[in-house]
């Protein structure tokens, strides 16, 4: 953790100091300059003195988004510098390195104050820039009563990160608006205590689905990053979690299935405890969520860590043709292009947002419908998911 901690500081630092040639060069005021230099600084020693002292790494919880904003404000936008300055470079080699080109600074410096204010509008409106992400699935075993079937898909509230309850209302209400059959929770109620999502239990009450709805747990859900009292307390603390769910009307899913009936056919919903792979637990349990599950049955799973669906889904001996994911926020932090989308965490995780596929088996990984750590959402927006259920001709 040190070492990559290290390597993101050495890039910023390489970025920062290109950057600055390109500023320079169109900034001729040395106060500026010297501002420009005390506010990296300052911002350079908190975050050694965060790494350093024992006192405040006790905190770094505390601090951890503060300083991650002042990262992404202070630092990010100047990276932008680095491939146009280094191509400039190339030809600057030719000719003797003689003074920078005034218009590619000026292109340079364009870009990183137009980063600066889309990474401002994450940080303030972005967390709540909610998106509906439509997307059709076509199965050839679906069963004809079920062609067109409808699922909302909301994952990651994190109540605990909430503030805004007009903006929360607003999602809960786009979330409505879908009108779809079934409405599926996976995860990440909280971020530690059940006591967070008391003050939001009759904003997400509202949340409905003629199907009914579902939810599962997620890492954050069992109270294992925070120091309890004792094992009871923690206990008790997930005990009232459950206790939540059930009061704004959601059947918690723990390792279990459910059938789902319509005009005389039915597909079987399955839901387990966490399941995540390097350091993250391991509560699910696949085979027992599907103990009682028809072997020629339709089946849609929801487990929190998309990483289960590689580590385990796929080589059950059950089949799974559908898995509804989250867990992975986007990292809150990326960009989408039509098809093209890029974000950090795809270096942690092979399936992160959006919708998977290998062989007849599915998996749609949503990108969360609140935030954590980081107190905003830049680029990745919180989503509300509806999967259309299809049946292929040919089945």
């Amino acid at each position: 953790m040190a070492k990559r901690i290290a390597l993101i500081f050495i890039l910023f630092l390489l970025g920062d100091i290109y950057f600055y040639q390109a500023f320079s060069t169109l900034i001729s005021s040395a106060a500026l300059r010297y501002i420009y230099w005390a506010l990296d600084l300052l911002l350079i020693l908190s975050i050694v003195a965060l790494l350093s002292f024992p006192r405040l790494r006790k905190n770094t919880a505390k601090y951890f988004p503060t300083f991650i904003s002042a990262m992404l404000l202070f630092f990010v936008p100047k990276l932008v510098s680095v491939p146009f300055l280094l191509l400039e470079d190339v030809g600057r080699a030719f000719n003797g390195f003689p003074a920078r080109n005034l218009y590619v600074s000026e292109l340079v410096v364009a870009l990183a104050i137009i980063l600066f204010g889309l990474i401002v509008f994450g940080l303030t409106r972005g967390r709540h820039h909610y998106k509906v992400r439509k997307t059709t699935i076509y199965f050839p075993d679906l069963p004809k009563s079920f062609d067109g079937f409808s699922i909302t898909q909301l994952s990651d509230i994190h109540a605990g990160s909430l503030k805004n309850k007009r903006e929360v209302q607003r999602g809960v209400n786009l979330a409505n608006a879908q009108g779809s059959d079934l409405l599926l929770f996976t995860g990440d109620l909280v971020n530690n205590a059940a006591s967070e999502v008391t003050a939001w239990m009759s904003t997400f009450a509202q949340l409905d689905a003629p199907y009914g709805k579902y939810a599962i747990l997620g890492n954050h859900d069992y109270g294992d990053y925070m120091a309890w009292e004792n094992s009871m307390a923690k206990r008790r603390n997930l005990d009232q979690l459950k206790q939540n769910h059930s009061a704004m009307g959601f059947r918690l899913l723990l390792n279990e299935s459910v059938t789902l009936r319509k005009d005389g056919e039915s597909i079987r919903l399955i839901g387990v405890e966490n399941w995540g792979k390097g350091g993250f637990q391991r509560y699910g349990d696949l085979a027992k969520a599907t103990a009682n599950v028809p072997h020629q049955s339709f089946n849609i799973l929801m487990s929190h860590d998309p990483s289960h669906w590689d580590e385990v889904v796929r080589q059950h001996q059950q089949p799974i043709q559908l898995t509804l994911s989250g867990h992975t926020h986007g990292m809150q932090f990326g960009f989408e292009i039509r098809r093209f989308k890029w974000s950090p965490i795809q270096y942690f995780y092979k399936q992160w947002a959006g919708l998977y596929q290998k062989g007849q088996q599915y998996l749609y990984v949503n990108r969360g419908f609140g935030f954590h750590g980081l107190k905003g959402r830049i680029g990745m927006w919180p989503e509300i998911t509806v999967l259309v259920l299809k049946r292929t001709e040919s089945a």
